[in-house]
């Protein structure tokens, strides 16, 4: 099975302070067809106005990841953590039993853009937790790094699921692959540029289903950052 969607089929909401892409049904967006793509429940593109942010508010039962593109994502939660996330930071932050948490732009004159995703944990009801670790861009460059796993594999943050996420850059005659186990899946998100992926040109917010295929190849990227999804 392989299915493109393309950015602008996403849902969209613009709050003003909020312009957010949800590539799921997701708030006041609901499509019956999208709610998600196995333990993946939720990729939302959001660009957050100067001065502005998400105040206090509560999650449970889920695998929280934010992945900044652009500007600085202040974080503080109700089990004592307080960060800054920057372009190349991965934060996971495991809701658990419940967890409140904030979110917001500090910056005066400049937009955060970043992507935040939620994966279904394979437990319900687990003590909340929280990490944060930064990945170089040349340890991204041409190739898939892996950046969050259930094992907390090659120094990736440590989510409770059976997946695994990775990120790549590509330009002009880089490559990179990724080999997709039987009986599992792959979803591809490209947050910026345009690359090809299996033989699909896909576009900034563009995404890619594949299930019964043995890989993931990227090629022709033209200032590509590109996550894939392994998931069981």
């Amino acid at each position: 099975m392989r299915q493109l969607r393309r950015s602008e089929e996403r849902g969209h909401a613009n709050h003003g302070w909020l312009d957010s892409y949800h590539s799921f049904s997701f708030a006041d967006y609901y499509d019956p067809r999208h709610m998600g793509f196995g333990a993946l429940r939720v990729i939302n593109e959001d660009r957050v106005a100067p001065g502005s942010g998400f105040g206090t508010h509560g999650h449970r039962d889920m695998e929280i990841i934010s992945y900044v593109l652009n500007g600085e994502l202040g974080h503080k939660d109700s089990i004592g953590n307080g960060s800054v996330i920057v372009p190349g930071d991965v934060q996971r932050m495991s809701a658990g039993s419940g967890i409140m948490h904030s979110e917001f732009n500090h910056a005066k004159d400049a937009t955060t853009h970043f992507l935040q995703i939620w994966i279904q944990p394979d437990a319900r009801g687990i003590a909340p937790g929280y990490e944060q670790k930064h990945f170089r861009a040349e340890d991204k460059r041409g190739r898939l790094r892996l950046i969050a796993s259930p094992d907390g594999a090659d120094g990736s943050v440590t989510i409770h699921q059976d997946a695994r996420l990775y990120a790549g850059l590509l330009d002009g005659d880089e490559t990179a692959e990724a080999a997709i186990a039987h009986g599992r899946r792959a979803y591809v998100h490209v947050a910026r540029g345009s690359v090809n992926v299996n033989g699909e040109t896909l576009q900034a917010g563009d995404a890619l289903m594949l299930e019964g295929e043995p890989s993931v190849a990227l090629k022709e990227g033209k200032g590509a950052e590109v996550l894939v999804f392994d998931l069981a």
